[in-house]
């Protein structure tokens, strides 16, 4: 049995990553994970929420989105459905995990996940997008003196996995994900340690050793993106010490 698209159960979609996508941000790239097609791009604002005002620390949100024909059908553009506003806060929290807040100072880097056409695994693309064009943001803080270290403690990285046919499988695209007993998405960073685990008995449950295969399955899968990411990024973090 084959996978929908003839990949293998344990291989990862093409994943294609263009910084400075667009010329106005930050930080920015367009991220592509097979047909999937998310731009993100970071904003840098000298003020913080309330909650954070003279606290000398910093704060990493995130706005998340698909535009109306995105997809197979027209969708409407809302920001404030449950799902929206669920994922947007998994991509800040996942962001924030990584940055060492405090040495930010008291400014907010917006990350904006806008995706263009879908066909599964927004969520996690638009995590590894929007780390990348973090990344490109806090860089310009740096080279302008404004901070004095990059202030990225880690690389991120994120995927999905599934149960399919009664297969594991990673990275699941549209019609796999519609069709699949369980889905999971992971977050985890290059130390192995987890930000997210999200898994879901769709049509179906799933025992311990289930669970067990698809966080190491997702661990294998965020490895190899952590790989492109360093390669990507090496300019400006291949002198940081995680």
């Amino acid at each position: 049995m084959k996978r929908i698209d003839g990949r293998a159960f344990e291989e990862l979609r093409k994943i294609k990553i263009e910084r400075n996508f667009i010329k106005h941000a930050d930080g920015s790239c367009l991220i592509e994970f097979g047909q999937t097609r998310v731009i993100c791009t970071a904003t840098i604002d000298k003020n913080v929420p309330l909650f954070l005002r003279n606290s000398g620390t910093g704060w990493v949100t995130s706005e998340y989105g698909m535009l109306p024909r995105s997809t197979q059908v027209r969708i409407p553009r809302d920001k404030n459905s449950g799902r929206t506003m669920e994922i947007q806060r998994l991509i800040g929290r996942s962001l924030r995990s990584i940055v060492d807040l405090r040495n930010i100072g008291e400014r907010t880097i917006y990350i904006d996940c806008d995706v263009i056409q879908a066909d599964g695994g927004t969520r996690v693309s638009s995590i590894v997008g929007g780390f990348c064009a973090l990344c490109d943001s806090l860089y310009k803080l740096f080279k302008a003196g404004v901070i004095s270290k990059m202030c990225i403690t880690d690389f991120l990285g994120a995927v999905s996995v599934g149960i399919w046919k009664g297969k594991y499988i990673l990275d699941l695209n549209f019609a796999e994900d519609s069709e699949a007993e369980v889905d999971m998405n992971i977050v985890m960073k290059s130390s192995g340690e987890f930000i997210e685990l999200q898994g879901t008995g769709e049509h179906g449950s799933f025992s311990k050793d289930d669970l067990n295969a698809l966080i190491d399955l997702g661990k294998k899968g965020i490895e190899e993106i952590i790989d492109i990411e360093r390669n990507l990024l090496k300019d400006i973090l291949s002198s940081i010490e995680f």
